[in-house]
Formats: C-alpha cells, structure tokens, sequence
C-alpha cells in the first residue's frame, strides 16, 4: 500500500427526528464543533462517454469550497477505487489525492480536459476528534439559474461521514480504522455507520 495516501471513513444517515441526540452525542465525544457550508462540484474528463464504452470506469475531479470561511481557497481531490471488502471489511478505504488551488478552481479542471457534471451544497456540522473529523450535514440543490443553494425541507435525511480530517500516509490503515470503530460504537442506538462503496 505504499505510494498511496488514503481516506478512511464510515457512513450513515439520520432522520431529522434524531437530530438533537445526535447532535449531543457527537458534541460529547469531540473536541470541538463548527457549523460549514460547503460547495462540491463534480467534474467527469471529456472522454467519459469513451472510457465507459471501452470498458473503463472514469475517475472524477472533485472540487470543494467552505463558504463559512472568507478567502479560503478551493480544494481539488479524487478518489480512485475502494480498497476491497475482503481487505478491509470495517471500513471504507479509497486511494485520495488532494491539492489546494488559489483562483478559480473550476476554469483549472476545465483546462485539464475535465467538464461539470454536478454541483451541490451540503449544509451542517463538523465535529474534530483526534485525526477524524466527523460531517453531519444536509444536501442543498444549487437553483438552476443562480447556482444559489435552495434550502433543504426540513424532513431531509441528514448524512454523516466519520472520516479521516486528512489523507492517511504514515499511520497504519487499520489503526486509523479502529478509532472510526471506536465512533462507531459510541454512536450505537443512534447511528449505524458502515462501510460504503462509492
């Protein structure tokens, strides 16, 4: 596994009923708690269509902005294929790349051969617990003509993502695996969080 960085993670969903047990639950186990709102933009390459036909599963440039934080920069990543389950059964393990870009992020994908292909905004909280960061948010739908985020109806699932804060390089996976396992059991009765193939 060496040359790589990884993301470790674990997901699940909260019905919006849950959502004050499991907002204190998180909030008791973490160091700290920010509210985000966040862009993510999804870009496919323009041979998409190509690589399908031929067999091929495209990789996707990612990009992200928090827009809680004036100035702060987007972030460009991608994730290759998941590690197996066999591998790793516990837990979600993607190869990541990750490079922050100063400027307009999305004329930068463009000009490496890659198109839009969608845009949300996801709107919640981020929990800090040791080298994890925990999201719980929910996905706003960008209005069409403005790219303005609609907000959310209120009985929208909120999702959770347990993940590593940044990509594993020198720790061992399956060290980082047992701390989302410790979250995992903390959260137990209010969260089921899991190993999810993307």
């Amino acid at each position: 596994m060496s040359g790589h960085a990884y993301e470790v993670s674990l997901s699940a969903g909260v019905y919006p009923k849950e959502l004050v047990k499991t907002l204190n639950r998180l909030s008791l186990h973490s160091e700290s708690t920010t509210k985000i709102h966040t862009r993510e933009v999804v870009f496919e390459p323009l041979d998409a269509q190509l690589l399908r036909e031929s067999g091929q599963e495209p990789v996707f440039l990612r990009a992200k902005k928090e827009l809680t934080e004036p100035n702060s920069p987007w972030e460009l990543y991608s994730y290759l294929k998941p590690e197996s389950v066999r591998t790793y059964p516990d837990a979600t393990v993607r190869p990541f790349v990750n490079v922050q870009v100063s400027g307009d992020a999305l004329s930068f994908a463009a000009g490496l051969g890659y198109i839009k292909k969608t845009s949300i905004y996801k709107r919640g909280y981020a929990f800090r617990r040791g080298p994890l960061i925990i999201l719980m948010f929910q996905q706003e739908q960008p209005d069409p003509k403005t790219e303005k985020p609609i907000p959310a109806q209120p009985d929208t699932l909120w999702e959770v993502e347990v993940k590593t804060a940044s990509p594993v390089r020198d720790a061992p996976v399956k060290q980082t695996i047992d701390l989302l396992l410790e979250v995992q059991t903390i959260m137990k009765g209010l969260l089921d969080l899991r190993r999810q193939e993307f």
